[in-house]
């Protein structure tokens, strides 16, 4: 007997609902206090599962859309959309809440330079360590496990009782990637990761956020500005001029026309070398710290006297 409705004699299935984005940005507009307007009626979605990389000149507002995502900069008008909360008009708790699946790398690291690498990625739990914890500078073993995890991810597990001012700036870059880890985000924000880094250097933190995305599902939204980059890195592309979208598609779509539309008719394009990654386990940098000096392991982890 025939199902009704169909024909052929197959059944017929209802399509699944398509995952809505985890980022909806309708009409943003952001005007500083100065008059500029960085921001000139944003709309776009992103996806779950994107590697999506911003270009455009200095001032072209990549910067300022980042930060309107997670509300460092409150918006002018218009609705950013994360996961179904809407973040420009959340309040002070709910606000919180979101930042908490949403991980921030800068361009300046913004890590705690007189504070060790290891302190510094554990600030990456702050959104959920309880406030006695926190004063008392006892983290959980968990906690410390994962420290040691994420910096081993990064390749720079053997340096976490180092001040965050003894390292590179390609090291402390790393640093910053590990403690937005500990956030366990579910998106992954990242201003112009590799602006103040050579180009080697340039590569290996970007392989790095490429193996979150990829192995872990996390969504990355990365300002650059080489667009060599962003074709090796990106899924998809999204160029600012003006504060508006200029182009936003297949990165393998930006042709030399399209270059100089968005950067100009003089702008060359400039190709970023290949670069490597290395460094220790976080198991094999722990077992090495712990097996040299358990006591004083212990007492820099934080951890009670057995």
């Amino acid at each position: 007997m025939r199902a009704a409705g169909n024909t052929g004699g197959l059944r017929s299935f209802p399509r699944l609902p398509r995952m809505p984005p985890i980022v909806s940005i309708k009409d943003l507009v952001k005007t500083y206090p100065s008059g500029t307007r960085a921001l000139d009626g944003i709309s776009l979605d992103i996806q779950r599962g994107e590697f999506v990389v911003l270009i455009g000149l200095s001032g072209s507002g990549k910067s300022t859309l980042l930060r309107c995502v997670n509300r460092l900069v409150d918006a002018t008008s218009g609705t950013v959309v994360f996961d179904g909360i809407d973040v420009t008009a959340a309040d002070r708790v709910a606000i919180r809440h979101a930042r908490r699946r949403i991980g921030m790398i800068f361009q300046q690291f913004n890590l705690v330079r007189r504070s060790s690498v290891f302190s510094n990625v554990l600030a990456g739990r702050l959104g959920y360590t309880s406030t006695w914890r926190t004063i008392a500078s006892r983290p959980m073993s968990s906690d410390v496990a994962a420290a040691f995890e994420n910096l081993g991810r990064v390749g720079i597990a053997d340096r976490a009782f180092s001040r965050a001012d003894a390292l590179s700036g390609g090291q402390q870059q790393r640093v910053g990637i590990a403690r937005a880890l500990m956030q366990k985000p579910e998106l992954m924000l990242a201003d112009e990761p590799v602006a103040s880094l050579d180009p080697a250097t340039s590569h290996s933190v970007m392989k790095y956020l490429e193996e979150i995305n990829k192995r872990d599902g996390i969504t990355v939204v990365c300002s650059l500005h080489f667009l060599s980059l962003a074709r090796r890195y990106g899924t998809r592309v999204i160029a600012l001029k003006g504060g508006k979208v200029a182009f936003d598609g297949d990165p393998a779509n930006i042709d030399e026309r399209r270059f100089k539309d968005i950067y100009g008719e003089d702008a060359e394009e400039v190709e970023i070398g290949p670069g490597t990654t290395q460094g220790l386990s976080g198991a094999e940098a722990a077992a090495r710290v712990l097996a040299d000096d358990a006591e004083t392991a212990s007492a820099r982890l934080g951890l009670p006297d057995r």
